[in-house]
């Protein structure tokens, strides 16, 4: 392990992050931005939890990033103690940047790996990553179903269908997090509990199955899975990580999970459809193999959105 970790930090140039992208911040500093862009209105205590970092090692970053007008610090209107951190236009721009170089970064890394290794590539790093998570049974890319939440070890994400509460609990954190991170209005919240209501009145469980995953025992997230009008197509809907379980691959495990079960229920294609400020569901998708095929700009929930169907071949 000590071997690999020398040769891969010397590969992404991890110990001298801002002279490899070209950008004047650290890695620790880039992951700030990186967490802010992607949650954008975080409390300080949320960071810390989030990257592991020295409170006092963060207080003074994020005081260097307000001298240069990256972020505005205030009083959280939910608890006055806390301290809340959002990103400025500035702040926006710069970690848009630093996105941009680190994907180019990872696609001249990946420039001269023949295409079928990409995703024996891909499988090694997932199932690196669930073992050394200490979620043993990604070891062979599987997916645990579990209805079991007593006795989950730290930071063990479980997936399970739901329970009675469950699809009502699917309509509040939808509602609540969307407004909440990006401002979308009660029109959301009525769509969702469409959504929830058309699949709990009729739906084939051979066919179409709603997930809830589970963090250390608490819901943390959800996905859909539901037919589609086209022929052999299933679609992917209400994926939603809460934002208190980020950062442990909830995200990850439901989309796979919709989209293994799409494949044994018989469909040929998984499409979704999302919006274009939705950025960490968008690299989610991405990973699984998603497919951008087309873009449309619509006034909803309030606002002027841009959205955009992916698909999968199964």
């Amino acid at each position: 392990m000590r071997e690999f970790n020398r040769f891969y930090t010397n590969l992404i140039g991890a110990l001298d992050y801002s002279r490899h992208l070209h950008t004047p911040y650290t890695l620790t500093e880039a992951r700030v931005l990186y967490e802010l862009v992607h949650t954008p209105r975080r409390d300080a205590a949320d960071l810390r939890a989030a990257l592991s970092v020295d409170a006092g090692q963060l207080s003074r970053m994020l005081a260097r990033f307000e001298e240069r007008g990256l972020v505005r610090r205030r009083p959280s209107e939910l608890d006055a103690r806390r301290v809340r951190v959002e990103l400025t236009d500035e702040g926006r721009e710069a970690a848009r940047l630093l996105e941009e170089r680190s994907q180019s970064a990872v696609g001249s890394l990946l420039d001269g790996v023949a295409a079928g290794d990409r995703e024996r590539l891909a499988r090694s790093l997932r199932t690196a990553r669930g073992i050394l998570a200490g979620d043993g049974d990604r070891a062979d890319d599987k997916t645990e179903t579990d209805d079991k939440t007593e006795g989950a070890g730290a930071g063990r994400v479980r997936l399970r269908g739901p329970r009675p509460g469950d699809l009502g609990w699917i309509v509040e954190r939808n509602a609540s997090v969307y407004a909440e991170e990006f401002g979308w209005d009660a029109t959301y919240e009525a769509l969702v509990a469409r959504i929830v209501a058309e699949f709990a009145a009729e739906h084939d469980p051979a066919r179409e199955a709603v997930w809830i995953a589970e963090l250390d025992g608490r819901r943390a997230g959800c996905v859909m899975c539901v037919a589609d009008g086209a022929p052999e197509t299933a679609r992917l809907r209400l994926l939603l990580v809460d934002p208190a379980a980020r950062g442990h691959g909830v995200g990850e495990r439901l989309v796979d999970e919709c989209a293994g079960f799409a494949r044994k229920a018989g469909y040929r294609w998984l499409v979704l459809w999302t919006n274009d400020v939705l950025a960490a569901a968008r690299r989610l998708y991405q990973r699984a193999g998603f497919e951008l095929e087309g873009e449309q700009r619509h006034r909803s929930f309030g606002h002027e959105l841009t959205g955009q169907d992916w698909r999968l071949r199964l």
